[in-house]
């Protein structure tokens, strides 16, 4: 699956927050860009793991997906 993640530079921090745009909540952060991409990754994992557990046994997955195109400048 694809994900947006939002980069931004936090001056107090000395480095990048990473918002994963399309799963609530779900946030990491890294020195780098680079860093902080690598981080929101094993998040995303972490988040859709915990996500999976609270599933019980009646209910369906379906996977869709669906062409958005980003916005430009």
């Amino acid at each position: 699956m694809d994900y947006l993640i939002k980069l931004t530079y936090d001056k107090e921090y000395k480095g990048y927050v990473a918002d994963v745009l399309n799963l609530y909540g779900c946030m990491s952060q890294g020195k780098t860009k680079a860093e902080a991409i690598k981080n929101a990754k094993k998040a995303i994992k972490a988040y859709m793991e915990s996500a999976t557990k609270e599933l019980d046994k009646s209910s369906e997955i379906s996977v869709a997906s669906v062409y958005t195109p980003l916005p430009t400048a």
